[in-house]
């Protein structure tokens, strides 16, 4: 089974973190990453880049509009994501339970599907 384990931040909280802190937490993480591939379960990850820098695109009656930033004003924001491959739930939580960045912020583990149907 795929899922696809969000890394949240509480942004105020994340800000907080020293420059040093922040190599040594990317350092973890790289080394982290690199055992979830040699052991099968890594697809893929990625970092975000603060909400900031984001653009939300809503199509509504055919004419796109386009805004800087998140949709929605919150107090976390997603930093960034690792797509697993995991037996079940409870694989995966245990998975991410090991993330390094789960000291800085929450990893919400979600099962993910195809949506393509079966015969295409």
């Amino acid at each position: 089974m795929k899922f696809l384990c969000q890394v949240w931040f509480e942004t105020a909280e994340i800000m907080k973190i020293t420059e040093e802190e922040g190599r040594r937490l990317t350092e973890d993480c790289i080394v982290h990453d690199d055992s979830l591939r040699a052991s099968g379960h890594m697809i893929t990850a990625n970092a975000l880049r603060a909400p900031d820098t984001a653009k939300t695109v809503k199509v509504r009656r055919g004419e796109t509009s386009v805004t800087d930033g998140p949709f929605a004003e919150m107090k976390e924001h997603l930093g960034g994501f690792v797509f697993i491959e995991a037996r079940d739930i409870d694989e995966a939580v245990r998975l991410a339970a090991d993330f390094p960045i789960a000291r800085y912020g929450m990893i919400e583990v979600r099962p993910a599907y195809d949506i393509r149907f079966p015969n295409e």
